[in-house]
């Protein structure tokens, strides 16, 4: 017992003596050792670690897409978008080191405008007209204006044209109704609408 009792004795008088505090009792200064945290570098956009601008570089040929994929989201085939090219309303795609077309989100956009454009019945080279206004000029409203009402003239003519051609189409209609129903009571005669020009009906039957 008293061999235990001097062992406890001795624990408490005994103190553990850190290299820090052993430092600071003879005057040294020993700097603390850096804890290191698993924390991961910012990559944004803006990040610190670059010296540019990422948003630019996102930009890469990682957003490109070939033309096959192109005039998927178009709607367009792939002669379509060919073509276009050829005809300078598409600038010409650089080329993979495949060698295959790469297209970006500005040609979707300007392939989109082009088949717009076609839909309400403009020419390719009015097209051409339209997308060098729209490429170069901010304040082209006035030229624009003036293309959209020669076309909404052009529009209104041809509507009275073909208003014509039903109006013609509606009478021999009515002719052929008429000598069906004759029919049903006489012999049957020369397709009116098939008669000669000059009024002498041919022997040609309905």
């Amino acid at each position: 017992s008293l061999k235990h009792s001097s062992r406890r004795r001795l624990r408490k008088s005994t103190s553990v003596i850190r290299p820090q505090s052993a430092a600071s009792a003879i005057g040294l200064s020993i700097p603390l050792p850096i804890r290191v945290t698993n924390m991961a570098l910012d990559s944004g956009p803006w990040s610190r670690v670059y010296s540019f601008d990422m948003s630019q570089a996102s930009e890469g040929p990682k957003n490109t897409i070939q033309i096959g994929e192109a005039a998927e989201q178009v709607a367009l085939s792939v002669d379509a978008i060919r073509f276009y090219e050829r005809r300078a309303l598409l600038p010409k795609a650089p080329r993979s080191p495949g060698r295959f077309r790469i297209y970006t989100a500005n040609d979707v956009a300007r392939l989109t405008f082009i088949k717009q454009m076609q839909g309400l019945g403009f020419s390719l080279q009015e097209i051409e007209q339209l997308l060098d206004l729209r490429d170069r000029r901010r304040d082209a409203c006035g030229e624009v204006k003036d293309l959209l009402s020669a076309k909404v003239g052009e529009v209104r003519s041809k509507i009275r044209e073909l208003q014509n051609l039903a109006r013609e189409l509606a009478l021999d209609l009515r002719k052929c109704n008429r000598e069906l129903r004759r029919r049903q009571k006489r012999a049957p005669r020369a397709c009116p609408v098939l008669s000669s020009s000059d009024g002498r009906e041919e022997a040609v039957p309905c």
